[in-house]
This record gives structure tokens, C-alpha cells and sequence, in this order.
């Protein structure tokens, strides 16, 4: 699969990922992926960002908020149409550009950060994204980015409920496939049975990498890695949003941190 088969497919999801995830349906970001990033993200008021695979623009918007001056780029222009247009009705300066994270269309040390919100790991060639995204970042700039984690969403997860539905374990499996362009058909776990029968579900492209690739990878591009994340539902968020309740029995996410040195 290449750059331009996923960008079809992001663009043929983007209408109704966007309106789904407005509604609310994206529990999990909401709930806890979003929050626990942002509470992981260094300090960025009067800093220069770029957002790579922004999406709608919802968290481009969220650290636009922390202070940071935002440009956001995404490879499918019906979420850069949703995203400008939430720009005009509440305006907080952040530009909005079409484009690929192969090839980003920015001059060298444009930017103080870059950040990437589950975007990384549906990206054809992370190694070439992570290289531009060192051309691009000024030193000691960093790169924040997640992915589903690799080591307990490998191709093949299943939970494991015990008699009363509650999660108890997590089955995975081909963490060793790093087969490019597996696409996965899914819609948000919490719609309603009528909804779902009117809707397409999404086609996600995933370029599954182990955690020694991801970790190769952020290094061999020139930066150093300073902090994980693995976000777990506190016991009070998992009673009010059951739905991230397997995340106290092992991380989907995982969050990276690395930064370009100052002297290059």
C-alpha cells in the first residue's frame, strides 16, 4: 500500500469519523488518550507546533489552547474542511495545511515541537516521517507522539471478560507481523445498533511495528528518546466510562517523547 491509498482511505472515513467523534463517540480519546497526553506535553506557550495528522483539528485545537502557535497538516482535505471551519467559528490562530508527513512541505527548523495523535502508526513509512520531522524541528525541539501500543495491540487482540463482562485479561498475538496496509473495518464501540446500520464502517490502514523497530526507528532519525506514557483509566474514570476499563489490565496506548539534540 502507498501514501496515496492511505489518504483515499482517510479520506473516505473523514466525513463520518469526524461527525461520530464530535458527538462524543470517541471514548477512549476523550476519556483518557487526549487528557493523558496533553498532562505528559511539555510546556508550550509561545512555541511554534506542528500537529501531524490533525485529523478535524480537535486536538491541534487542544494544544493551540496550552499557548502554542499550531499549524496542522493532514493528508485527507475533508478533515482540513472540518478543522477550518471550527478555526472561523471560534478563531485561535491555527493554520491548516494538505499534505503528506513523507514529504512535509516546510522548510528546515520551522518548528520549536511536532505532535502526532494516533496518526504514526497509520503512516506508510514511519522512518521517512520521523527523518523530515527532525529536518523540521529546531534544537532541541521534541517530537510527542502516540500510537496504539505495540506490545498489546499487535494485529490480533482480544479481551478477556470474565461472567459479568468486566475485563480481566488481554489475548494478542502476530506482534511479530509488520505487514504494511493491513486494513481494519470498524466503527466507535459506542453506537447504537440502528446508527451502525446506516453507516460505512471505517477502513483504518495499520503499519504494525514491534516496539525494537519503533525504538530503532526514533533513533536512527537523530532523537533521543526522554519519556513513555502508557495511560491507565484511573478506577473512578473506569466506573463512569466502562468502556476504558481494559485499559487497567494492560495499555492500548502508548505515548513517546523525543527530542533533537541542541548542537547538531
Amino acid at each position: 500500500m502507498d501514501a496515496k491509498e492511505v489518504a483515499a482511505h482517510w479520506e473516505s472515513n473523514a466525513e463520518t469519523w469526524t461527525m461520530l467523534s464530535r458527538a462524543g463517540h470517541d471514548r477512549y480519546r476523550d476519556a483518557l488518550n487526549t487528557p493523558a497526553f496533553l498532562a505528559m506535553l511539555p510546556p508550550v506557550a509561545g512555541f511554534e507546533g506542528l500537529d501531524v495528522g490533525c485529523g478535524d483539528g480537535t486536538n491541534t485545537r487542544a494544544v493551540a489552547r496550552l499557548g502554542a502557535s499550531m499549524t496542522g497538516l493532514d493528508i485527507a482535505p475533508t478533515f482540513l474542511r472540518h478543522a477550518r471551519e471550527a478555526e472561523r467559528r471560534d478563531p485561535l490562530g491555527v493554520d491548516y495545511v494538505l499534505g503528506d508527513g513523507l514529504t512535509l512541505p516546510f522548510a528546515d527548523r520551522s518548528f520549536d515541537f511536532v505532535t502526532a495523535f494516533m496518526s504514526m502508526m497509520d503512516m506508510v513509512d514511519q522512518a521517512a516521517v520521523l527523518r523530515e520531522v527532525a529536518r523540521l524541528l529546531r534544537p532541541g525541539g521534541f517530537l510527542q507522539f502516540s500510537i496504539l501500543h505495540p506490545c498489546f495491540v499487535p494485529p490480533t487482540r482480544r479481551n478477556i471478560r470474565d461472567a459479568e463482562g468486566a475485563p480481566i485479561a488481554v489475548e494478542v498475538a502476530d506482534y511479530f507481523d509488520e505487514s504494511d496496509g493491513r486494513v481494519e473495518r470498524w466503527l466507535f464501540s459506542g453506537i447504537s445498533a440502528e446508527q451502525r446500520a446506516t453507516l460505512t464502517p471505517f477502513a483504518v490502514p495499520r503499519f504494525h511495528r514491534t516496539l525494537s523497530t519503533w525504538v530503532a526507528t526514533i533513533v536512527g532519525a537523530g532523537l533521543s528518546i526522554e519519556a513513555f506514557g502508557e495511560p491507565m483509566a484511573s478506577e473512578e474514570a473506569a466506573a463512569t466510562e466502562p468502556i476504558v476499563a481494559d485499559t487497567r489490565v494492560a495499555p492500548i496506548f502508548l505515548h513517546v517523547r523525543a527530542r533533537l539534540p541542541k548542537a547538531l
